[in-house]
């Protein structure tokens, strides 16, 4: 696969059946992680039956969608009666962090984008879409790219904290490695 994006559903808290079919893994109110009705793999050729999340741009491509914003506007900005949820954003971000790492996807605006990013990044027309561009804390729906920013920093901050917790444990296994070459002599 070659890029995650993300989408929000413009539905309530609780991944629908139709969310399930457009979307691998939606992200519930709660931060529960719910899977789609396809795998992954299936959006490695759209010639057959796949996960319809992006227009012209479904090939080897992951979806993911925060279940949330059901009603939301963007002018004058309104969150919906189901807006994104701290809770989400932390759970969509672990996913993020999850499938970028098992699909050796790099964190960078070409490959990990919200589905406002990708006409503004990577041209593929998208007929006015506004998702993602408010998370959690923001007073009204931000630039595209900004917050896309936001969420791969976001996940960056994960592999970074994820490599400071393995860093012991590879130190660790240079140590025992030394002491096998060098027989533990000082």
């Amino acid at each position: 696969m070659k890029r995650i994006i993300i989408h929000w559903t413009a539905g309530r808290h609780e991944p629908s059946e139709m969310d399930r079919q457009h979307y691998h893994y939606i992200v519930g109110g709660d931060g529960t992680i719910v899977s789609g009705n396809l795998p992954v793999d299936a959006n490695e050729s759209t010639a057959d039956t796949y996960a319809a999340h992006t227009r012209g741009l479904n090939t080897g491509s992951i979806g993911v969608a925060f279940a949330a914003m059901h009603g939301a506007k963007e002018r004058p900005f309104s969150a919906g009666e189901y807006p994104i949820t701290k809770d989400q954003v932390q759970a969509m971000t672990q996913l993020v962090f999850d499938l970028s790492d098992r699909y050796d996807i790099p964190i960078m605006p070409e490959a990990i984008l919200t589905h406002a990013e990708v006409e503004p990044t990577l041209g593929v027309k998208q007929r006015g879409k506004w998702d993602v561009t408010w998370l959690p804390d923001m007073d009204q729906a931000g630039n595209a790219v900004a917050v896309g920013d936001l969420l791969r920093q976001k996940v960056r901050d994960l592999r970074e904290k994820s490599l400071v917790i393995e860093k012991p444990a590879a130190v660790h296994w240079i140590v025992v490695l030394l002491k096998l070459i060098f027989g533990g002599k000082k």
